[in-house]
């Protein structure tokens, strides 16, 4: 089976902050933004952002987890990997590289929710600041509590997902 053309993100009926993904037959539950899905995402307002996007690669922590099965280009999450949040920044919305003592959104936490990361192209063509940034899909906290703006799921969702993504899959949210 090779990836599929599209994924879909829909809130649950009566619950903005949770959802249901839809790949093929696949039907998982995920934790959305505290903002629910908005069609307006700005910077810091907790919303998952409505759109079509497409994954741009999967990060995953090497040190936890074997390479999963994926049609998405891959790299190794290093302890020096972070994303950029700051929309004063010229590298807004990009992953850096951060030394120890600098702040940011670091990629290797100690906790599991970044052990496997799919970066996705929200905000990225153009790059527009204060618009959103480090919108991923992640695995969820224990209690499917809400994410700052990212779709989160189980750690068994993420990868029989993992080995239906492509480049060129759709992801539409909303």
């Amino acid at each position: 089976m090779g990836p599929l053309p599209a994924i879909r993100v829909k809130p649950a009926a009566g619950n903005p902050r949770r959802g249901w993904l839809t790949a093929g037959p696949l039907t998982i539950p995920v934790a959305l933004g505290r903002g629910g899905i908005l069609a307006n995402k700005r910077e810091g307002d907790g919303g998952t952002p409505r759109g079509s996007f497409r994954p741009r690669q999967l990060w995953w922590r090497g040190d936890r987890h074997r390479r999963p099965q994926t049609f998405l280009p891959a790299r190794t999450i290093g302890d020096t990997d972070a994303w950029c949040e700051d929309p004063r920044d010229r590298h807004y919305n990009q992953p850096i590289r951060l030394d120890r003592e600098q702040g940011g959104d670091r990629l290797k936490r100690a906790d599991q929710l970044y052990d496997f990361i799919i970066e996705i192209d929200h905000n990225t063509r153009p790059r527009i600041a204060g618009r959103g940034s480090a919108v991923f899909l992640h695995l969820a906290r224990d209690n499917f509590g809400p994410t700052a703006g990212c779709v989160s799921m189980t750690r068994a969702a993420m990868l029989q997902l993992l080995r239906r993504l492509g480049p060129k899959t759709k992801i539409i949210i909303g």
